[in-house]
């Protein structure tokens, strides 16, 4: 399940939980395509919660439109990625190494409230 939060119009924040629809990876895109037309720096919030896997369905689908986005990698600004696994935590510290132009910060669920400031673009802790 995918929800939106509420944030600033250069942000995009939501939460994720259990299993990533089709459906769920077109909201973000659209969001995402939304937020990209209007702004320059477009910054990132990914809050994951239980993360039990994607539904292939949709992958297909997203991979073609997540693609051009590799041509829009440095109006990428902050990305707070908060999650309660291990594995999801370690893989965005391996995204942010491949991609040192992007500001990456990853945060235990304790820390949800200091990483969405952090997004916002109040000053590290």
């Amino acid at each position: 399940m995918l929800s939106f939060i509420d944030t600033p119009a250069d942000t995009i924040a939501v939460t994720i939980e259990g299993k990533i629809t089709g459906a769920d990876l077109d909201a973000v895109m659209d969001r995402l395509d939304r937020t990209f037309a209007a702004h320059d720096k477009v910054h990132v919030f990914v809050e994951t919660r239980d993360l039990d896997g994607i539904e292939l369905s949709g992958l297909g689908r997203y991979t073609a439109r997540a693609l051009p986005l590799f041509g829009k990698l440095t109006r990428f600004g902050r990305v707070a990625v908060v999650s309660d696994q291990a594995w999801m935590r370690a893989a965005t510290r391996i995204e942010s190494a491949v991609l040192p132009f992007i500001s990456y910060r990853v945060f235990e669920p304790a820390e949800r409230d200091q990483a969405l400031a952090w997004m916002k673009g109040a000053p590290a802790a």
